[in-house]
């Protein structure tokens, strides 16, 4: 079976998700056609030597809409050579995409491939796309569902974990990417947006600036609270009846927040790689999607990163660092507890909570800075991991060549 390998990653900036962040007034499918352009000039390969482009969207409507991926390679001039497809899996959607990729590169029916996702929350807020599972009492009853804050603030409820614990690991996450920011960290994977009259828009990640403080960070509201007195809380209680209250301790700043953004990967094989030129920087280990209760379904990513552990013949302490999304805080430090990982070697440039979160390019940028990272530290092997919503886990691992 072919090896499937990593040729190059990058990523736009990310700016916040809202009609105040820099990106709101660049359209999801201009983001899109700037990382395929990128990734051509990059690597000096043009449109009709790439087989597929394999997008990840989690709410494709409106901007969003129709086939973003068909419509982004259109818009950025491929014309014939230009085939796309779109997935969505959620939060995971864009590394979905790079996992689907690899696997048809090692089926051997397919060659060189981009894969990735793109996400404008500021213009196509989540929840935009509807849906029986978001707005259907009936269907999310049944399926036992929790709203995402709801099924945060359960997980912290079970594990334990005070609001004082989850303040300061998102201090931590916003030092730690301060530092990646102030030292060019992802200086090398960033392609900055320009508008149609070549004015900078932005260069670098808009959410790092805004640093908290302890003191802030306990001035903030619980987020989920009125959701839950809305049932949700009765729900959460009735699937776990030992527990005797919910406590809401996640808030804006201790969440993953609201972003636009944009990422891709270049993956391919090694006979593909060698025809173009290009120099793998690593292959795709293995790859895990997994399962979990709907109800609890933040407690997804330690599953799927064991199945791909076990599908790769490695264990934890095979792994040199780890990227954990931080949808919530606790939702990581689950994921650190029950595979007993050093702190010091997990979202070691922050992630999320500091500088947000692009729910179909997410998984993209995050194995693009794990790559980074990788490289930097000359560290061997890495994994990414993200839960979403309906209790999907999913999971991948890197290693250098």
């Amino acid at each position: 079976m072919a090896e499937a390998y990593i040729f190059d990653a990058l990523r736009t900036p990310r700016s916040k998700g809202e009609n105040t962040g820099a990106l709101y007034e660049v359209k999801p499918v201009s983001l899109l056609a700037a990382t395929l352009d990128a990734v051509l000039k990059r690597n000096a390969i043009t449109p009709e030597q790439i087989e597929d482009v394999i997008i990840g969207c989690a709410t494709p409507v409106n901007d969003q809409g129709g086939h973003i991926a068909q419509a982004a390679l259109l818009y950025a001039g491929w014309a014939s050579a230009g085939k796309g497809i779109q997935i969505n899996r959620y939060g995971a959607s864009g590394l979905e995409a790079i996992n689907l990729a690899a696997m048809k590169v090692r089926s051997g029916w397919g060659e060189i491939m981009l894969a990735g996702g793109v996400e404008s929350m500021s213009r196509v807020p989540p929840g935009s796309d509807g849906g029986p599972l978001l707005y259907d009492p009936e269907v999310f009853s049944k399926a036992g569902q929790l709203p995402q804050g709801i099924a945060a603030d359960l997980l912290a409820s079970l594990e334990g974990l005070s609001r004082e614990t989850l303040d300061s690991y998102a201090l931590e996450s916003c030092r730690r990417a301060a530092h990646a920011v102030e030292n060019g960290y992802f200086s090398s994977s960033i392609i900055p947006i320009y508008d149609r009259n070549g004015l900078l828009i932005l260069a670098e990640d808009e959410g790092v600036g805004q640093l908290l403080t302890q003191e802030s960070l306990a001035q903030l509201p619980p987020a989920y609270a009125a959701l839950g007195q809305m049932g949700f809380d009765e729900m959460a209680l009735r699937q776990h009846p030992w527990l005797e209250y919910v406590r809401h301790v996640h808030t804006q700043g201790n969440s993953g927040n609201r972003a636009d953004g944009a990422a891709l990967a270049l993956v391919g094989s090694q006979t593909a790689g060698e025809a173009l030129g290009l120099a793998p920087r690593a292959r795709i280990r293995a790859t895990a999607a997994i399962s979990n209760e709907p109800g609890l379904m933040l407690d997804s990513p330690a599953a799927a990163a064991r199945k791909a552990l076990q599908i790769a013949g490695m264990t934890p302490r095979d792994i040199g660092l780890w990227e954990c999304n931080e949808v919530y805080a606790a939702v990581v430090l689950k994921f650190q507890r029950e595979l007993d990982i050093d702190a010091a070697t997990i979202n070691v440039n922050g992630g999320a909570i500091a500088l947000g979160h692009p729910l179909g390019a997410t998984g993209a940028m995050l194995l693009g800075s794990l790559l980074d990272e990788l490289e930097r530290r000359d560290l061997n092997a890495g994994l990414i991991a993200l839960s979403t919503g309906g209790g999907i886990g999913v999971a991948t691992i890197i290693e250098r060549v």
